[in-house]
């Protein structure tokens, strides 16, 4: 079965990443010491995913004052929640608002809209 994790952590999760691959492409210009326009392009790729990493925790923090905040049935803290369907942060448990999704089981493609 798939882990499944709250997709504010998902995209935090990413731009966190964003930010190690950025690291290790500029460290990898290091190899390349000896032709200077290699290292540079090294370390503008680096530069370029650090940069994208901070595009994203921008989004995601916008994207964060719009959730809703409930509290979890489960654990009883706060969390937020986007879309139809999410995970709560701390314990993993399905979350919805939606009345007709209420002892289903979870699917994160609930979330997608249907075009009928």
């Amino acid at each position: 079965m798939k882990k499944y994790s709250s997709k504010i952590n998902k995209i935090r999760s990413f731009a966190l990443s964003l930010i190690f691959i950025g690291f290790v492409v500029m460290y990898g210009g290091i190899f390349f010491k000896n032709n200077p326009w290699l290292v540079l392009i090294f370390m503008s790729l680096g530069v370029l995913c650090i940069f994208a990493s901070t595009a994203v925790y921008v989004w995601i923090g916008l994207l964060s004052t719009k959730a809703i905040v409930i509290e979890c049935p489960s654990c009883q803290k706060h969390t937020k929640m986007l879309g139809r369907v999410d995970m709560c942060m701390y314990c993993n448990e399905p979350l919805t608002l939606d009345p007709t999704l209420e002892g289903k089981d979870f699917d994160e493609s609930y979330n997608k809209k249907v075009r009928t």
